[in-house]
């Protein structure tokens, strides 16, 4: 009972630990009494299996974690209006059992090289999982721990240097720390080695917090200029209205939204991610003739030197033998048709800009690794955006120019919003503020939105840059540079939003160098692997 407990009291402090209801200091020791447990289970107990307890044990930590934190995906729904207990089931069990895999090798190193050596590895090989977790088709980094101060911009304005990447590294080890800290005394209940590793363990907590308020107030970057964008929030039921409203209809909704709230000069008007067609999508080939996109044009003739930069679903057909992109799937012989979630950028007279979502949600937008996944799952695809099939994606960032001023969007569609180092790529294409187009509706009044929103406040921060985030139902939001909302919508509204949106052009650290750490960390993992197997090789000799 006693590892039980100390299973549970780890789940109970990374839970409270999360935004958008929690609060974040309880994860610099959130680890520690799962560590505790291993410690003990491995070097104390007289369990026949201890890898089968640590394993369960840590198991059951991660679950509740990933429950309590993500549960909101229940809100999600089949096309028949059912919930969908697919939609929280599989990630909750897979990305709990990716956790206690992540634990299980530092238990296994562990008791192989020693604690320090092993206390090396465990950040090591949890960055190294953060990071890959950021990359592959089954990626959901939701959980990455620099995420936790989501909710508190003021503590973490370092970020623009380290990124959230550097904010698990800044958490995992004081955890390691607090644990050695407790190990030692109990060891050998030295007070002068307490009081030092407290001291150091405290100075680690307050110090980046401490720069970062000097940072804070002393932000005084000056923007190269500014525009006024209205954000629109329709407020469009994702599961019926969507779909079942004419598309001409639903866009002249939008466009009577953003007439009645155009007042004074409006640069940009952004609306959410598929805010168009309704049912279907629209053709890209036939963009300039298409009668939506020109309604928009049009719209725009009566708003001189603005601009109409919005989601659509979008599609491209190939023939047979074409240079078809994998995503694309057979419609009839010999006609193959590739889908995508699209930001477009409108404006009289000029071509349309056009960019592919490049981040896609498992599950939903992607079958990660059909070919293995779907003979054992089936079709277990979510209808969430009209499609069951994967959606194609472009393989680098691009930034929306502005024929009349200054301004250089990033087209960030919604998912993408969470991956600090991609969203760097659109800086480093020119990106002079962050357009964040997004639908959180899916999930109804749940933590999910909000938390959506707190990781868009990191973004700003590691980028420098402001953003403006125009979502479905809500929450639309002003950021700027610093990772504050300084203006937002209540979700539910239909509502639009205006903000004068300071445009940044200096590049941050982060932006040029990225994840860092992360990549640091790799080249440890691969370091403290080898030196393993070298130290293993030695006593096979030995023993020969």
């Amino acid at each position: 009972m006693k590892y039980v407990l100390l299973t549970l009291i780890s789940a109970m402090l990374l839970s409270v630990s999360w935004p958008t209801y929690g609060v974040p200091f309880f994860i610099f020791f959130a680890l520690v009494p799962l560590l505790m447990m291993e410690h003990g289970v491995s070097k104390f107990s007289g369990y026949k299996r201890k890898n089968w307890v640590v394993f369960g044990l840590s198991y059951l930590c991660f679950v509740i974690w990933n429950i309590v934190t993500t549960g909101w995906l229940y809100g999600s729904k089949n096309p028949d209006g059912s919930h969908s207990l697919m939609a929280v089931v599989f990630p909750v069990l897979v990305n709990s059992l990716l956790y206690s895999l992540v634990f299980q090798c530092y238990h296994w190193y562990k008791n192989a090289q020693g604690t320090y050596w092993g206390l090396a590895f465990f950040i090591a090989i949890w960055m190294s999982f953060e990071k890959f977790h950021l990359g592959w088709e089954l990626t959901w980094p939701w959980l990455n721990l620099g995420n936790a101060f989501a909710d508190y911009p003021k503590l973490i304005q370092w970020y623009d240097t380290l990124g959230a990447t550097g904010g698990s590294f800044w958490i995992l080890s004081i955890n390691i720390l607090i644990f050695y800290t407790i190990r030692t005394w109990e060891a050998g209940r030295k007070k002068k080695d307490l009081i030092k590793n407290s001291s150091i363990a405290g100075a680690l907590i307050i110090l980046p917090m401490i720069i970062s308020v000097i940072k804070y107030y002393n932000f005084d970057e000056k923007p190269s200029g500014q525009v006024n964008v209205l954000m629109l929030q329709p407020d469009l039921d994702p599961y019926a209205e969507k779909y079942s409203k004419d598309s001409l209809t639903i866009e002249q909704d939008l466009l009577a939204l953003a007439e009645k709230n155009s007042t004074g000069k409006i640069d940009y008007y952004i609306a959410p991610e598929t805010a168009l067609p309704g049912r279907g999508s629209i053709s890209e080939t036939a963009f300039e003739k298409s009668l939506l996109l020109n309604n928009v044009k049009n719209f725009l003739t009566q708003h001189p030197r603005a601009v109409f930069a919005t989601g659509i679903s979008s599609h491209q057909f190939y023939l047979n033998g074409a240079d078809r992109p994998k995503e694309a799937y057979e419609i009839n012989p010999g006609l193959w048709i590739a889908s995508y979630n699209t930001a477009v950028q409108l404006a009289p007279g000029q071509k349309v800009q056009v960019y592919h979502k490049g981040k896609l949600v498992p599950g939903v937008e992607i079958f990660p690794y059909i070919n293995v996944l779907k003979p054992i799952l089936g079709n277990a695809m979510l209808n969430l955006g009209g499609t069951v099939a994967s959606l194609g994606t472009d393989k680098e960032r691009i930034a929306f120019s502005n024929p009349y001023n200054k301004g250089k969007m990033a087209p960030i569609i919604c998912y993408e919003s969470i991956y600090g180092e991609f969203v760097t790529d659109y800086v480093k294409k020119g990106a002079n503020f962050l357009g964040i187009m997004t639908n959180d509706s899916w999930w109804g009044v749940t933590e999910g939105h909000k938390q959506l929103l707190a990781y868009a406040k990191l973004r700003a921060i590691e980028t420098r840059r402001e953003i403006a985030r125009a979502a479905n139902s809500g929450i639309s939001a002003h950021i700027n540079a610093k990772g504050e909302v300084t203006a937002d919508t209540f979700y539910g509204d239909q509502t639009t939003l205006f903000a004068k949106v300071n445009l940044y052009e200096n590049m941050t650290f982060y932006s040029r160098a990225g994840d860092l750490l992360s990549r640091f960390s790799i080249f440890a993992l691969g370091f403290l692997l080898f030196y393993f197997l070298i130290e293993w090789f030695k006593k096979k000799t030995k023993k020969a």
